[in-house]
């Protein structure tokens, strides 16, 4: 029983498909089995954030004093503690003896009878036969085997001895010591606006305390009461069939269950009704309540993973608030990196398309269309050339020659050669062309994207326009001489 999980090795390859059961509550069993102090403190922490214990019940709760029950000092009390005492004494191995594992064992036939056997009607409110119960009874005690599919016994029979067997434990089995504590939660209730309680329950923090309570319970009692709330919540769904309700079944246990042992009914006059009712809000609730909070969980597993520090569950939400806060930059950074890479990839597909695009026009027969989108292209920034691979920025406009009568001097006065010698090592310098060639290049659009036969006329006009002004430079310089 000490073992928390064992880990096997599987070599069949037919089995590796199968799902991974993932137990969530896994750190948490670790913690109760290896460090019971520690784990208790960290339930009973928050137990009393949920609900008001004075000192003295809080000491009942954690075990460091006996538990003040009501009517414990009454005459009868004495006669039913010594008159239960002496029934103890000739009871067998199951019943009447302290719950152990190996009762639950022997139990759980009875239970698993009865889930096969639930449309009974008035199930565990009729009693069965005595002489079979006893025949039954003294099989469970003596460990031999029972066939109770047999027909030999009535799904009564083994209600009522169910019931038997919790009625005759030393203790009910949320035991004495967690009395007050669910007293306390049946008093919680919901606040209006103005903070005053109301008469609703608040049923989430009932669920919450309950489920801690649930934790600190000792294992025996912890699991027969799984199997038994499971068969009261089973019991209630068929209530059509059997006429047991949610209510009408805990009006049946909440003496085996929560009444403390060796009272009686005028004892707990006041608090029978909160019994009552905190045994059905157990039935219906039943299948959330042998769950960890989700608190406890995350404070076990950090436990486990170097934190020595345990937290309530409003801890573990400022915790969880600031952890946040501090991924938000990390977060961000990681967010403006994405964008700037989608920036980068938008751009280079941009370019892409704008190559691809005037590709196609460049192709394009001549026409006034053509020269319309090549001229679109030239006003563009961002245009990209065919022969290019990106936008390149335009070239600084040069400043204007006022050498261009000189040179025409130099080349009739016989200063060729120097010319040549200097136009073979630099660059050759813009030539100034007339009114009328401007106006031709604005109509044709860049020299660059003109066909052949439009180069060759431009060139043959601006030849023409040279040799006109040559011979009137030659006419003055003879007339000057």
């Amino acid at each position: 029983s000490d073992a928390i999980c064992s880990f096997v090795i599987c070599n069949d390859s037919s089995l590796r498909s199968q799902p991974i059961i993932f137990n969530p509550d896994f750190f948490v069993e670790k913690l109760r089995h290896e460090k019971p102090e520690v784990f208790t403190e960290l339930v009973v922490s928050n137990i009393t954030r949920l609900i008001d214990l004075p000192g003295a019940e809080l000491a009942q709760l954690m075990g460091e004093e006996d538990p003040k029950l009501p009517g414990a000092n009454s005459t009868a009390s004495g006669f039913f503690r010594s008159l239960m005492s002496l029934k103890r004494k000739e009871k067998g191995v199951v019943f009447g003896s302290p719950l152990t594992e190996e009762g639950i064992a022997q139990v759980s036939q009875l239970i698993e009878y009865l889930h096969k056997n639930l449309r009974a009607e008035g199930l565990f409110r009729v009693p069965g036969n005595s002489i079979r119960q006893q025949i039954l009874k003294d099989a469970l005690n003596s460990g031999t085997d029972i066939d109770l599919d047999s027909g030999e016994f009535h799904s009564n029979d083994v209600a009522t001895l169910l019931k038997m067997f919790l009625g005759e434990l030393p203790e009910p089995l949320l035991t004495h010591k967690h009395f007050h504590a669910h007293l306390k939660i049946a008093d919680l209730t919901l606040f209006d606006e103005k903070g005053n309680k109301t008469s609703t329950p608040d049923k989430e923090r009932q669920i919450e305390a309950l489920q801690l309570l649930f934790l600190i319970l000792p294992a025996p009692n912890r699991s027969l009461l799984k199997l038994l709330l499971d068969l009261l919540y089973q019991t209630a769904k068929k209530q059509d069939k059997n006429k047991m309700s949610a209510h009408n079944l805990a009006l049946m246990f909440a003496p085996h269950i929560l009444w403390p042992r060796n009272v009686t009914a005028n004892d707990l006059q006041e608090n029978i009704t909160k019994l009552n009712n905190g045994v059905t809000f157990m039935i219906k609730h039943s299948q959330k309540l042998f769950k960890a909070p989700v608190y406890i969980r995350e404070c076990a597993r950090l436990h486990y993973l170097g934190s020595r520090a345990h937290t309530s569950k409003d801890d573990l939400d400022l915790l969880t608030s600031s952890g946040s806060k501090e991924l938000q930059p990390l977060k961000s950074q990681k967010r403006s990196r994405l964008d700037s890479c989608h920036q980068e990839e938008t751009q280079q597909c941009t370019e892409e398309a704008l190559k691809e695009l005037f590709r196609h026009v460049h192709n394009m027969p001549d026409s006034a269309k053509k020269k319309k989108l090549i001229r679109q292209f030239n006003k563009h920034p961002t245009a990209v050339t065919p022969g290019s691979d990106a936008p390149t920025s335009p070239a600084p406009r040069r400043t204007r020659s006022r050498s261009f009568s000189g040179l025409i001097k130099r080349k009739v006065l016989g200063t060729p050669v120097i010319l040549e010698r200097k136009s073979r090592d630099t660059t050759p310098e813009p030539v100034r062309v007339s009114k009328e060639n401007v106006q031709l290049l604005q109509k044709c659009g860049s020299p660059a994207h003109m066909s052949q036969a439009k180069m060759k006329s431009l060139e043959g006009q601006k030849e023409e326009s040279c040799r006109r002004l040559r011979a009137r430079l030659l006419s003055k310089d003879s007339s000057s001489l």
